[in-house]
């Protein structure tokens, strides 16, 4: 062999050496072993999943799965401690926060789709949702249609919001839609009659209202427009992460530990104000649990609404 091939062949497995030290070097876990820190992103108003409650602490049922994986993590690499840190995130911040390396976790409530999954990964699935309309009773809002010409809210940065702006298109409902920067904000807007009704998943739509002044004013629609997997994010083509988190996550699944962390959170009463949501655990959820998935396909846990497959099927 020519001494000009022997280099060329030892460039390309330097390079390629280079290229897997360099991989190595960027892996969340290897990240996390050298700080000593893994940063969790967390929501502000995401009732019961991710907030903050009165004493300024964040907390929620997302935060103790999300713990869950820390624990498991801090054992993976041998560390007598690992520091957690709180990072706030937004609907419209949590995937470029996530994508950029300034959090490891994203703790809230983040659907799980087809196309987030180009962009982030997901743990197994941790609930199950689905997209509803909440209205004061006194605006008789039932369905898509009742919100023809009105305008209507939800939260920048969410699949709802997608949703809602392209069913307003392709049905000419003429709704004037107002993007909220949180679902506080967005149920304010509601509260103060800036908005008839607000477009967003039925447990947080649920949990909002339930911890509102008036709990008896608000009813949500019957009509789903939407099926929405939850999942933990994390970072895309992180193997060795996604592995770590996806063995402690579908642990508490299968080992019926779920059930104690969904009772505190759905069944119990939750702070600040002691409300029980009294939400049971869907049966859609209850297959996950039995055997766990990351899919990002609605079909994949129920059967999906007539309004999403409009939309999935324009975006074929």
């Amino acid at each position: 062999m020519k001494l000009s091939t022997l280099l060329a062949s030892a460039g390309v497995m330097a390079a390629l050496g280079a290229g897997v030290a360099q991989a190595q070097e960027t892996g969340t876990l290897k990240k996390i072993k050298e700080t000593g820190t893994i940063t969790l992103g967390v929501r502000d108003s995401s009732i019961p999943f991710s907030y903050l409650d009165d004493k300024q602490s964040y907390q929620g049922y997302s935060i103790d799965l999300c713990m869950k994986i820390v624990t498991a993590v801090q054992k993976q690499l041998g560390l007598s401690s690992l520091n957690v840190k709180m990072n706030p995130v937004t609907s419209a911040t949590r995937i470029p926060l996530m994508a950029n390396g300034t959090v490891d976790l994203e703790c809230g409530s983040t659907t799980n789709n087809v196309e987030r999954q180009k962009q982030v990964a997901f743990a197994p699935t941790t609930f199950v949702t689905a997209t509803r309309i909440l209205a004061k009773k006194s605006s008789h809002i039932k369905s898509l249609a009742d919100l023809k010409g009105k305008p209507v809210v939800s939260t920048s940065g969410t699949a709802n919001l997608k949703q809602l702006t392209q069913l307003n298109a392709d049905q000419n409902l003429g709704i004037n839609i107002l993007p909220a920067k949180d679902h506080a904000e967005a149920f304010l807007m509601v509260e103060t009659g800036r908005a008839v009704a607000f477009v967003m998943d039925d447990i947080l739509l649920a949990s909002l209202a339930a911890n509102s002044k008036a709990p008896a004013d608000y009813e949500i629609s019957k009509e789903a427009l939407s099926v929405e997997p939850y999942g933990i994010m994390l970072r895309k083509d992180d193997a060795p992460f996604k592995a770590a988190v996806d063995k402690a996550i579908s642990s508490v699944l299968t080992s019926g530990d779920i059930n104690r962390i969904y009772n505190k959170w759905f069944l119990q009463a939750i702070p600040p104000k002691g409300v029980v949501l009294n939400w049971p655990i869907s049966e859609q959820f209850k297959a996950v649990i039995a055997k766990p998935t990351d899919s990002g396909e609605p079909s994949a846990y129920a059967a999906v609404p007539e309004a999403q497959k409009a939309v999935l099927k324009k975006k074929k």
